[in-house]
């Protein structure tokens, strides 16, 4: 018996070299994907900040005109350094007496080859309202 356990303990070695270059295949593909993504989110996140900010200066007794908040917007761009996002993409609609800002827009990166991600973002803040979605 005892050598039976024995001999099944040698056969239990683990990971073979193929099934660790597969692993190691499909973690680098993924941090590949994220690495593409992450600019995107980063962009979205800061549109977002931006847009809060400027109903956060707004509240504050700024003006609500729609060509000044935009100036408002291309300056914050400037900032963040914003490649995919123009001022002439914010868009204002009337709402309870207020405006709400809107900016959509769509990334695309090239993945591999002809492939290519696609993200498609939208952003809304209420001015004078001050929430946001």
């Amino acid at each position: 018996i005892e050598g039976m356990l024995m001999k099944l303990r040698r056969n239990q070695d683990g990971m073979t070299l193929m099934s660790f270059i597969v692993v190691l295949a499909v973690v680098g593909f993924a941090l590949y994907v994220a690495m593409k993504l992450f600019p995107m989110y980063e962009e979205y996140y800061s549109i977002k900040m931006v847009l809060k900010g400027i109903a956060s200066e707004t509240a504050t007794g700024a003006s609500t005109e729609p060509e000044k908040v935009r100036e408002l917007f291309a300056k914050r761009l400037d900032v963040n350094y914003s490649d995919n996002v123009k001022p002439t993409d914010l868009k204002f609609d009337r709402v309870n007496g207020g405006w709400r800002m809107s900016v959509a827009y769509e990334v695309r990166r090239p993945l591999i080859a002809n492939l290519d991600v696609v993200g498609k973002f939208e952003a809304h803040q209420d001015l004078n309202a001050g929430a946001g979605e």
